[in-house]
């Protein structure tokens, strides 16, 4: 009997510690959640130009903050419905302009600023800008700016793309590639056709869409035999 109680006592013990600790883990993890920023992920680009990392991946980039758009479903996103949303004008001069950081455009009755960050993963994690800016991260459009130098004019260069969910890209004013579709960012997912960087300044831009889930993107050129193109000087000017 002592025996068979000591064991309960025991048992209570064990499970009530169990307990607390489950307790405790769900209040450590909303704790970490709501200290909402953007520094785990970004810094704040500086005036100097950035090389594109080891792999390729262009890490700086002018981000706007998410336009709503709402979208119950990514399986709505098929070409032409992209293609009609991002040609919508959001704002002025929404296809030609090189934004300044902290630079603010209306849209409808959202005002809304750009940040010059550089990402400090291959990628860019537009989620967690949305998220540590608290702004909106569900049903949302971003809009993406750089400038990539190059130090002689390169053909039949492609434009190796990855995002989450559907996006499309444009250099120098054209379209380079759309990725349509619910899909997951998948490293170098679609390559452009063969495309000319022209010697000094090219302005790259980008539109992503996102309904429910993660949105991110990642970016780089790779040459006719698919190796990444390093010798770039990226900047926000």
């Amino acid at each position: 009997m002592l025996m068979a109680a000591g064991f309960a006592i025991l048992t209570g013990s064990l499970l009530e510690g169990c307990s607390s600790a489950s307790k405790a883990k769900p209040g450590i993890a909303t704790k970490i959640d709501t200290a909402r920023s953007i520094a785990p992920y970004f810094t704040t680009a500086t005036g100097k130009t950035k090389r594109p990392n080891a792999e390729g991946f262009i890490q700086r980039w002018l981000l706007l903050e998410p336009i709503g758009k709402p979208n119950r479903t990514n399986t709505v996103f098929t070409d032409s419905y992209i293609r009609k949303a991002f040609d919508t004008l959001y704002f002025p001069n929404q296809f030609t302009v090189v934004p300044k950081d902290g630079e603010t455009v209306k849209v409808g009755e959202q005002e809304l600023t750009w940040h010059a960050l550089d990402s400090k993963n291959f990628n860019v994690k537009l989620f967690r800008f949305a998220y540590g800016l608290n702004k909106p991260v569900y049903g949302v459009l971003f809009w993406a700016v750089t400038v990539v130098n190059s130090p002689r004019e390169m053909k039949n260069v492609r434009m190796a793309i990855g995002s989450n969910s559907a996006s499309m890209w444009w250099v120098n004013g054209k379209e380079a590639a759309i990725l349509s579709g619910d899909r997951r960012m998948v490293m170098d997912d679609v390559l452009s056709n063969r495309l000319t960087l022209e010697k000094g300044r090219n302005v790259i831009r980008g539109a992503v869409i996102n309904g429910p889930g993660m949105s991110d993107f990642c970016v780089r050129f790779v040459d006719e035999n698919g190796k990444p193109v390093r010798e770039l000087e990226v900047s926000n000017e």
